[in-house]
């Protein structure tokens, strides 16, 4: 069985169940939005948010949830896409999981529009429900993730960061919203307990295991990863780099600063700088950051009974820094 399957299968009944709520809750009177959001929904991923929601859930309430829960899954998805539509439309990026944007097919305007729409209908779902609980923690998510998006496109304008700085900003771009779903599912089914908090961090270090992995892409880490280079040619200080800049000489650190600054459209030089950094270390630096994030969150995990959830919520951990893309 693929390890998706695996993840998912002790949650697969609420998940089929979740398909049929999440497209109503996508749903309007307006013919143009209703057809792109059966586009949406027609090419989804593999759904790892509602996932982290439900098995998080059924972990703390022996195996049950409710519909608080299936709100929970619906807002935190219905949030992610719009922001999945607003930056492609930032990124002036024309495919999504192989599928044309929302922007490519439909220009910027619309696409920002039904990125509007859909955080709204996340926004109202939790309202017209009361569920003010999963509302404040969504959007303490939707606040963080912007933040963090702003802070890495000033640093980037400077190239200044540091090892700190850059930890605060995938903790807000990506960490934030796999807490947000963790913290909804524990929220849905045992408001007020200590449990909401704990699973906030769980999901935060989960989430900062992630966004390593994905910076380590970048680097083609595995040794038939073809190195892409794209964070280094959008001026993306990630991990890898910022050990590298660290820990180097001064002529060096001033060849990769130059590098990156003014010849990162050079696909030579661009070469050259991932083969710089990883002949000195800055990937095995990364990765030892990367499996120590999925300690700390495997840790957590290990406090609570053994059940098909927990185990599931391990492999999730692990599969977040084995995936291969």
């Amino acid at each position: 069985m693929k390890i998706v399957a695996q993840i998912k299968e002790p949650v697969n009944q609420e998940m089929e169940l979740f398909e049929t709520k999440f497209r109503e809750a996508m749903s309007s009177k307006v013919a143009l939005l209703n057809r792109i959001t059966y586009y949406i929904v027609n090419r989804k991923g593999k759904q790892m948010r509602p996932m982290f929601v439900f098995l998080t859930a059924k972990m703390l309430n022996n195996g049950t949830v409710n519909e608080r829960t299936y709100r929970g899954a619906s807002v935190i998805e219905l949030i992610h896409t719009a922001t999945l539509v607003h930056d492609d439309v930032v990124d002036e990026s024309n495919k999504r999981r192989g599928f044309f944007s929302i922007n490519a097919l439909w220009k910027n305007k619309i696409a920002v529009l039904v990125g509007d729409y859909l955080l709204s209908k996340g926004l109202l779902l939790s309202i017209d429900n009361e569920d003010f609980d999963l509302l404040k923690i969504i959007s303490v998510a939707v606040r963080e993730m912007s933040e963090g998006e702003l802070l890495q496109i000033e640093k980037a304008r400077r190239l200044d960061i540091t090892e700190d700085v850059y930890y605060n900003i995938i903790r807000q771009k990506t960490a934030t919203l796999i807490a947000a779903c963790c913290s909804l599912g524990a929220c849905s089914v045992q408001p007020e307990s200590p449990d909401v908090e704990t699973f906030r961090k769980f999901g935060e270090l989960c989430g900062m295991a992630f966004q390593i992995k994905d910076d380590l892409f970048d680097y083609g880490e595995d040794k038939i990863g073809k190195p892409t280079g794209i964070d280094i040619k959008e001026q993306k200080m990630t991990l890898p780099l910022i050990y590298t800049l660290n820990t180097c000489s001064k002529s060096d650190k001033k060849w990769l600063i130059n590098s990156v600054k003014n010849h990162n459209k050079d696909k030579k030089r661009v070469k050259e700088v991932i083969a710089f950094v990883r002949n000195n270390g800055g990937l095995d630096y990364a990765v030892k950051k990367m499996l120590h994030f999925k300690e700390e969150a495997l840790k957590i995990l290990a406090t609570y009974p053994e059940s098909t959830y927990r185990d599931s919520l391990e492999l999730m951990v692990n599969y977040v820094v084995d995936r291969k893309k």
